[in-house]
């Protein structure tokens, strides 16, 4: 199947230290993410986006299926002639998260490819953001200036997207996975899309989950305000991963 995608490669002379496939979510573009691929990519990690994932309202197992092809065809493509590189995560915004962690669960996902670990970032609930317009989406997404220039500079975006409610057999799933893989679940604070309690109840049905808000933050949460924060923290969790995800720094003592 023909694919198209955006890489971001280690500093050259730099070992790479993993694999991230990062899967935007509803209207968005490969180009929304060039700022989190670099900065990650900085960090000697493997970095590729691939296409949005934007389930339709029916035969979700058949769309299971197809992403999950899609993605065991993007990490193929994206390994050296020794295998990929791990870990290897798997990264979702919106109804990316949503799909990655339906995919977890799902009948339909053999020949997916099995991740080190997930990192689900504005994870949606069954509401829709029903803006008036462009302006008042953005608001939606984002108090970052500059990723609201990115979105509104970008013929590719698709307006209006974030209107509609997920299909609901996709977030049922989502939100009942059981996986036992380690798990990131980003959400901002003021993100009007999420179900915080419901988020809440994930984390703490998930066996290796953590549960990060992003204060101020809204629903685009890896792109909002605190880009940089939430970064350091992907960063952190890597870095964790690669050392059976006992944390690297620890707080002996702190006036703050």
């Amino acid at each position: 199947m023909s694919q198209q995608y955006t890489d971001h490669h280690a500093p050259e002379g730099l070992r790479t230290r993993g694999t991230v496939v990062v899967v935007p979510g509803r209207g968005e573009t490969r180009a929304t993410y060039d700022r989190l691929g670099k900065r990650l990519a900085a960090d000697a990690y493997r970095v590729r986006v691939i296409d949005a994932a934007e389930p339709s309202d029916t035969q979700l197992g058949a769309y299971m299926r197809e992403f999950g092809e899609r993605l065991a065809a993007a990490v193929a493509d994206a390994a050296p002639e020794d295998g990929t590189v791990r870990p290897l995560v798997l990264l979702g915004s919106d109804t990316g998260a949503a799909a990655l962690a339906a995919l977890t669960g799902s009948p339909d996902s053999t020949g997916a490819p099995r991740p080190d670990a997930l990192v689900l970032a504005g994870l949606p609930g069954d509401g829709a953001a029903t803006s008036a317009g462009w302006d008042d989406e953005l608001d939606v997404r984002t108090t970052c200036p500059a990723h609201r220039s990115v979105l509104t500079a970008d013929p590719g975006v698709r307006r209006g997207t974030l209107d509609g409610p997920v299909p609901q057999a996709l977030l049922d799933a989502a939100h009942a996975t059981v996986s036992d893989l380690p798990h990131l679940l980003l959400v901002g604070e003021d993100d009007r899309l999420a179900d915080h309690d419901g988020l809440g109840r994930l984390a703490k049905a998930l066996p290796r989950a953590r549960h990060a808000v992003v204060h101020g933050a809204r629903h685009d949460v890896l792109n909002d305000q605190q880009h940089r924060s939430v970064a350091a923290e992907i960063v952190t969790f890597l870095e964790a991963l690669r050392n059976d995800l006992t944390p690297l720094v620890t707080v002996g003592a702190s006036a703050w």
